[in-house]
């Protein structure tokens, strides 16, 4: 193929700094998507936006990655109401294209998969929020849906198949989702997830606000994932303002996304011995998280670090004093999480659950988009810090572990080290934290401009872009780890059993708020 049909390089890892200039398509659409899959490249995100607001005229933007490179790369389509698909090519793009089309209505031709995907049937049948002829406001739902707009599952039959639901609605006090297996004998052949029942209209909410007012949305997309939404958003925002936070402001932030992840991190390891009936050992992490969770109040003045990011820079300083208690207490939690991981890992009941069960295939990894430690204990060496380093990690490279049987024991495993490599790096930057301001100033207007940004949140790498003009956002977009990652666990649990269900999900951890948006 010509070279002329290869797609425009936006960014790399050397020069990244989260700016991507948007290109028109020159060449034939379907030559390009073609060189893309041929020669590897991974499909990142796809998200559409309107020209404006007074015509049907809308931008495709695709966003994909060359992982042997570490390049960026990006490529618009324009339409006035349909496109086609490429969810052939790249499995992942049906997810967005389907969230375009609820969101949009544009419809693309040649699509295996049509059914809605965030608005659930009660919403009116051509009902588009994100168009911009739509106010924001109280939506006039359906109290009767038609059997034929109800939601179709995929119907697996043969001898003595049957299907066991699981959820919306969860014994616990978890988000809701639902799951629809099918199952032979014990062993579960096929799953279904069905999510977006936490919609909420992140995206729309945001349209029309100042960037400043926006970062209040942003922190509360996910609440454990409160400083990497809040980070990625003022990475965008800095980026169209040209400003950068001082040094001191980005060593500031990476313990305060550092301590988020060990969190994170903490209860899922926990959650992940609580399913194995091991409580003894899940009270060790749950314990320690409290502990981390109260250094975080001390720190930063909220549990879940809330209102601490801020565009330019940090909400407030931490006193050398502070500092001090800080180092030694990574240390004391990387030495606890370590006694407290030994203890599980010598445990024959624990291993017994976790050994060969819910495995995650490498093969997928690329396919699918994995990332954070559910890829990274499949065999993956991504990370974002270390990909395409911001704020600190330009400074300072954390270790990222790896492990390659992708079963849970991986993932508890995986996580345990994850929590170790990230208080290490605490310590390491608190000890040498640079004097200086902690917040740079912006602009009290900003001008018309786009940018997009990346970061690596506990369950993997956070996306989000973000349009300007006439001084409010006109689009914002995100994608968490999790809109991707959830497709990995209708794979991991082919051939297991049904009851081993719940630590295969909670070894995943994934977030429904942050995928409902």
């Amino acid at each position: 193929m010509a070279d002329s049909c290869k797609p425009t390089m936006i960014a790399n890892n050397g020069v990244m700094e989260h700016e991507f200039h948007l290109a028109e398509i020159d060449t034939d659409f379907g030559e390009r998507i073609e060189y893309l899959k041929r020669s590897g490249y991974v499909l990142l995100c796809l998200f559409c936006r309107e020209d404006s607001a007074t015509r049907d005229l809308f931008r495709l933007t695709y966003i994909f990655e060359s992982q042997e490179n570490r390049r960026i790369y990006e490529m618009e389509y324009e339409t006035s109401g349909d496109a086609i698909s490429i969810a052939e090519k790249f499995p992942t793009a049906s997810l967005y294209e389907r969230e375009i089309t609820d969101g949009f209505g544009i419809l693309f031709r040649g699509s295996f998969d049509t059914r809605r995907l965030i608005l659930h049937a009660a919403y009116p049948k051509d009902f588009h929020p994100l168009k911009k002829s739509f106010c924001n406001g109280p939506v006039n739902v359906r109290e009767i849906v038609p059997e034929e707009e109800l939601y179709k599952f995929r119907r697996l039959d043969g001898k003595g198949v049957y299907e066991v639901a699981v959820g919306p609605v969860h014994a616990g006090i978890i988000e809701p989702g639902h799951f629809r297996f099918s199952v032979i004998g014990e062993a579960i052949f096929n799953l279904e997830t069905r999510l977006y029942y936490l919609h909420r209209g992140i995206e729309k909410l945001a349209e029309g606000k100042k960037p400043a007012e926006c970062l209040k949305i942003a922190e509360s997309i996910s609440g454990d994932e409160s400083v990497a939404n809040a980070v990625c958003f003022c990475l965008a925002a800095e980026k169209i303002a040209g400003i950068r936070p001082s040094l001191r402001a980005e060593t500031l932030r990476g313990i305060a996304l550092e301590m988020e992840r060990i969190c994170s991190l903490l209860s899922d390891c926990a959650g992940m011995l609580t399913d194995v009936a091991y409580p003894v050992g899940a009270s060790r992490f749950m314990a320690l998280k409290e502990e981390c969770m109260r250094m975080n109040r001390k720190l930063f003045g909220h549990r879940f670090i809330r209102d601490y990011i801020t565009i330019g820079g940090v909400s407030g300083d931490v006193g050398s004093t502070d500092l001090l208690l800080l180092e030694s207490f990574a240390d004391r939690i990387g030495e606890s999480v370590k006694e407290a991981y030994d203890s599980a890992i010598n445990s024959s009941s624990v291993i017994d659950r976790l050994a060969t069960t819910g495995i995650i295939r490498q093969s997928l990894i690329r396919p699918l988009n994995l990332t954070g430690p559910a890829a990274r204990s499949s065999g993956s060496r991504r990370d974002v810090r270390t990909d395409y380093p911001y704020g600190i990690y330009n400074h300072h490279t954390p270790v990222v572990p790896s492990h390659d049987a992708g079963d849970v024991l991986s993932r508890f495993m995986q996580k345990a080290e994850e929590i170790q490599a990230s208080a290490r790096f605490i310590k390491g930057i608190t000890g040498e934290m640079p004097a200086g301001e902690i917040k740079t100033s912006g602009p009290d207007i900003y001008d018309d401009g786009c940018a997009f940004a990346m970061v690596e949140g506990a369950r993997g790498q956070n996306l989000h872009y973000l349009e300007i003009r006439d001084g409010k956002i006109w689009r914002y977009k995100v994608r968490t780890a999790s809109f991707t990652n959830w497709l990995s666990i209708e794979h991991a649990v082919i051939g297991n059993i049904v009851p081993d269900f719940p630590v295969i999900n909670k070894s995943l951890n994934l977030s429904y708020a942050g995928n409902d948006l």
